[in-house]
């Protein structure tokens, strides 16, 4: 049986959870938004090149996961391959569909984004003990593979290794 006022203690978890993530959210955007522009790259172009860190999607499935046109998919890795980041090539078992990944100058630059990106945004948990971070590790974790299974789910069991 539920306490009484148990429904008013959820909610107000829930809208404090809210009021911790947007923030936190608004830090990392702002964090990767000057990372982007030191290294002359859209956010959008810096999400592609994160996804495409460590699987070979083909371009619709890119596509419907950044929300995108195909138009402007196609447009967007268009202008990655004159820079020598990304490449297409059919894919294995579909001959109509194209794959999308990164060239090895794509890899560099892909690395040298995350470290960059590990440092600007170490300092928000550097405050916390290494339990701490495992379980806030654990918790982002889950909540990625919830919204994004399809690409948060590798990035994740990256981090355990």
């Amino acid at each position: 049986m539920k306490k009484p006022g148990s429904a008013k203690q959820a909610a107000a978890t829930d809208e404090a959870l809210v009021d911790a993530l947007a923030p936190t959210a608004f830090v990392t955007m702002a964090v990767l938004n000057r990372i982007g522009a030191e290294n002359d790259l859209s956010l959008t172009l810096i999400r592609v090149l994160g996804i495409l860190f460590d699987r070979r999607p083909r371009m619709a499935e890119l596509a419907d996961y950044l929300g995108l046109e195909k138009q402007t998919m196609s447009g967007l890795i268009a202008r990655a391959e004159k820079r020598g980041l990304v490449a297409r090539a059919p894919n294995a078992d579909d001959g109509r569909a194209t794959d999308v990944f990164l060239t090895s100058e794509g890899a560099r630059l892909v690395k040298r984004l995350r470290a960059q990106t590990q440092q600007a945004l170490a300092p928000l948990t550097a405050h916390l003990d290494a339990a701490d971070q495992r379980q806030l590790l654990g918790l982002l974790q889950r909540m990625l593979e919830t919204a994004a299974p399809k690409f948060a789910v590798r990035g994740a069991q990256r981090a355990r290794r």
